[in-house]
Protein backbone atom coordinates (compact mmCIF):
# COMPACT_ATOMS: atom_id res chain seq x y z
CA UNK A 1 0.00 0.00 0.00
CA UNK A 2 1.29 3.55 -0.70
CA UNK A 3 1.67 6.30 1.95
CA UNK A 4 1.89 9.87 1.90
CA UNK A 5 5.35 10.92 1.93
CA UNK A 6 5.03 13.73 3.56
CA UNK A 7 4.58 12.36 6.61
CA UNK A 8 6.98 10.91 9.09
CA UNK A 9 6.23 7.29 10.47
CA UNK A 10 4.76 8.95 13.60
CA UNK A 11 2.99 11.44 11.73
CA UNK A 12 4.77 14.30 11.81
CA UNK A 13 4.63 16.39 8.75
CA UNK A 14 8.09 16.88 6.56
CA UNK A 15 9.83 17.64 3.85
CA UNK A 16 10.57 14.61 1.98
CA UNK A 17 14.27 14.15 1.48
CA UNK A 18 15.01 13.99 -2.53
CA UNK A 19 19.00 14.28 -2.47
CA UNK A 20 19.91 10.56 -3.23
CA UNK A 21 16.93 11.50 -6.56
CA UNK A 22 19.00 11.22 -9.73
CA UNK A 23 18.29 14.21 -11.66
CA UNK A 24 16.34 14.14 -14.67
CA UNK A 25 14.24 16.10 -16.99
CA UNK A 26 11.05 17.36 -15.26
CA UNK A 27 7.67 18.20 -16.92
CA UNK A 28 4.22 19.09 -15.85
CA UNK A 29 0.93 20.34 -17.30
CA UNK A 30 -2.38 21.37 -15.60
CA UNK A 31 -5.05 23.35 -16.57
CA UNK A 32 -7.85 25.29 -15.48
CA UNK A 33 -10.98 27.43 -16.31
CA UNK A 34 -12.59 30.36 -15.04
CA UNK A 35 -15.94 30.57 -16.36
CA UNK A 36 -17.90 34.17 -16.53
CA UNK A 37 -20.72 35.82 -17.81
CA UNK A 38 -20.56 36.21 -21.36
CA UNK A 39 -20.68 40.08 -21.44
CA UNK A 40 -16.92 39.66 -19.29
CA UNK A 41 -15.46 37.70 -21.72
CA UNK A 42 -16.78 40.24 -24.08
CA UNK A 43 -14.79 42.84 -22.29
CA UNK A 44 -11.73 40.36 -21.93
CA UNK A 45 -11.34 40.25 -25.58
CA UNK A 46 -12.18 43.75 -26.69
CA UNK A 47 -9.08 44.42 -24.20
CA UNK A 48 -11.80 47.38 -23.08
CA UNK A 49 -10.93 46.72 -19.49
CA UNK A 50 -9.30 50.27 -17.16
CA UNK A 51 -7.17 47.79 -15.80
CA UNK A 52 -5.07 47.01 -18.68
CA UNK A 53 -4.92 43.62 -20.85
CA UNK A 54 -6.22 40.89 -18.21
CA UNK A 55 -4.82 37.89 -20.63
CA UNK A 56 -1.11 39.53 -20.47
CA UNK A 57 -1.35 40.05 -16.93
CA UNK A 58 -2.95 36.95 -16.12
CA UNK A 59 -0.29 34.67 -18.04
CA UNK A 60 2.77 37.16 -16.14
CA UNK A 61 1.05 35.97 -12.58
CA UNK A 62 0.91 32.63 -13.67
CA UNK A 63 4.40 32.59 -14.51
CA UNK A 64 5.27 34.43 -10.97
CA UNK A 65 2.96 31.56 -8.95
CA UNK A 66 5.03 28.96 -10.53
CA UNK A 67 8.22 30.44 -9.39
CA UNK A 68 6.64 31.01 -6.12
CA UNK A 69 5.11 27.96 -5.39
CA UNK A 70 7.78 27.02 -2.25
CA UNK A 71 6.93 30.09 -0.98
CA UNK A 72 2.78 28.85 -0.93
CA UNK A 73 3.02 25.26 -0.40
CA UNK A 74 5.18 24.69 3.04
CA UNK A 75 6.56 21.00 2.08
CA UNK A 76 7.26 22.23 -1.64
CA UNK A 77 11.20 22.60 -2.43
CA UNK A 78 12.18 25.77 -4.07
CA UNK A 79 13.19 24.45 -7.53
CA UNK A 80 15.02 26.17 -10.21
CA UNK A 81 12.63 26.17 -13.52
CA UNK A 82 14.01 25.91 -17.03
CA UNK A 83 10.66 27.03 -18.64
CA UNK A 84 6.86 28.02 -17.60
CA UNK A 85 4.81 28.62 -20.55
CA UNK A 86 0.85 29.71 -19.89
CA UNK A 87 -1.61 29.51 -22.82
CA UNK A 88 -4.91 31.34 -21.94
CA UNK A 89 -7.75 30.54 -24.45
CA UNK A 90 -10.84 32.18 -24.66
CA UNK A 91 -13.62 29.59 -24.90
CA UNK A 92 -16.78 31.70 -25.97
CA UNK A 93 -18.95 28.02 -26.08
CA UNK A 94 -18.52 27.94 -22.52
CA UNK A 95 -18.12 31.41 -21.30
CA UNK A 96 -14.56 30.97 -19.86
CA UNK A 97 -10.95 31.33 -20.20
CA UNK A 98 -9.20 28.19 -20.39
CA UNK A 99 -5.47 28.28 -18.88
CA UNK A 100 -2.59 25.98 -19.25
CA UNK A 101 0.51 26.06 -17.40
CA UNK A 102 3.56 23.71 -18.98
CA UNK A 103 6.52 23.82 -16.19
CA UNK A 104 9.93 22.29 -16.49
CA UNK A 105 13.49 21.87 -15.08
CA UNK A 106 16.33 19.56 -14.67
CA UNK A 107 15.80 18.41 -10.88
CA UNK A 108 15.24 15.67 -8.46
CA UNK A 109 11.48 16.23 -7.90
CA UNK A 110 8.82 17.03 -10.10
CA UNK A 111 7.30 20.43 -11.15
CA UNK A 112 3.14 19.01 -11.00
CA UNK A 113 2.67 21.71 -8.13
CA UNK A 114 4.53 24.36 -9.87
CA UNK A 115 2.42 23.87 -12.53
CA UNK A 116 -0.87 23.95 -10.92
CA UNK A 117 -0.11 26.46 -8.94
CA UNK A 118 0.84 28.66 -12.14
CA UNK A 119 -3.04 27.93 -13.41
CA UNK A 120 -4.65 28.77 -9.91
CA UNK A 121 -2.83 32.27 -10.12
CA UNK A 122 -3.35 33.21 -13.60
CA UNK A 123 -7.06 32.61 -12.91
CA UNK A 124 -6.59 34.56 -9.54
CA UNK A 125 -5.70 37.13 -11.74
CA UNK A 126 -8.27 37.25 -14.15
CA UNK A 127 -10.81 36.81 -11.16
CA UNK A 128 -9.39 40.21 -9.09
CA UNK A 129 -9.03 42.03 -12.87
CA UNK A 130 -12.84 41.25 -13.43
CA UNK A 131 -14.73 41.03 -10.33
CA UNK A 132 -15.70 44.70 -10.66
CA UNK A 133 -18.01 43.80 -13.49
CA UNK A 134 -18.23 40.13 -12.42
CA UNK A 135 -18.13 38.52 -8.77
CA UNK A 136 -19.84 35.35 -10.14
CA UNK A 137 -16.98 34.17 -12.02
CA UNK A 138 -15.96 30.42 -10.61
CA UNK A 139 -12.58 29.05 -11.20
CA UNK A 140 -12.94 25.09 -11.92
CA UNK A 141 -11.46 22.05 -12.88
CA UNK A 142 -7.86 22.85 -12.18
CA UNK A 143 -6.09 19.72 -12.79
CA UNK A 144 -2.49 17.72 -14.00
CA UNK A 145 -2.76 16.77 -17.69
CA UNK A 146 0.61 15.11 -17.69
CA UNK A 147 3.82 14.80 -15.92
CA UNK A 148 7.28 13.13 -17.02
CA UNK A 149 10.58 12.43 -15.74
CA UNK A 150 11.44 11.02 -12.58
CA UNK A 151 11.12 7.50 -11.43
CA UNK A 152 7.31 6.97 -12.03
CA UNK A 153 8.11 8.37 -15.83
CA UNK A 154 5.38 9.20 -17.76
CA UNK A 155 1.71 9.83 -16.32
CA UNK A 156 -1.08 11.33 -18.43
CA UNK A 157 -5.03 12.23 -17.80
CA UNK A 158 -7.34 9.90 -19.38
CA UNK A 159 -9.07 12.53 -21.46
CA UNK A 160 -12.80 10.61 -20.96
CA UNK A 161 -11.80 10.69 -17.21
CA UNK A 162 -13.41 14.24 -16.49
CA UNK A 163 -14.26 17.00 -18.93
CA UNK A 164 -15.31 20.98 -17.56
CA UNK A 165 -18.60 21.25 -17.58
CA UNK A 166 -19.67 24.15 -19.80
Amino acid sequence: MMSLTHFTPSGDAHMVDVGDKVVTRRRAVAEGWIRMEPETLALIERGGHGKGDVLAIARVAGIMGAKRTADLVPLCHPLSLSRVDIALELRHGECAVQCSATVETNGRTGVEMEALCAVQVALLTIYDMCKAVDRGMCMTDIRLVEKSGGRSGLWRRDPDASVPNP
